[in-house]
């Protein structure tokens, strides 16, 4: 005979899951916003610079900034990397693995 599942404990597990997943993100992004300098804005014009970003919707605008975060963290890759690992051949990602969730990558 079978066990019968515990739903609320598996729940629950999801649960905490979704809450380290949200904190690791929070983290990731608070040290992109150091890591590009942003820190230094007050927070209300990093806000309205970040809400401007969410809010465009031109492709090619979104295309340079993209270009623009991956030429970032390929030079921070190449200052912190051995002379052998310099050229990777792509894009870097980000530390972390941090995707922000809107697709705004480099919005810096």
């Amino acid at each position: 005979m079978r066990k019968p599942r515990d739903y609320d404990a598996e729940l629950k597990a999801l649960e905490e899951k979704a809450r380290e997943l949200k904190n690791r993100k929070v983290q990731q992004l608070g040290e992109l916003v150091i890591a590009t300098g942003a820190d230094a804005l007050t927070a209300d014009e990093l806000a309205g610079a970040l809400v401007a970003l969410a809010e465009t919707t031109d492709a090619g605008k979104r295309e340079v900034w993209a270009k623009r975060g991956a030429a970032f963290f390929q030079g921070r890759s190449r200052r912190s990397a051995p002379a052998s690992d310099h050229d990777t051949g792509g894009a870097q990602a980000q530390p972390g693995g941090a995707q922000p969730a809107s697709g705004t990558t480099g919005a810096a």
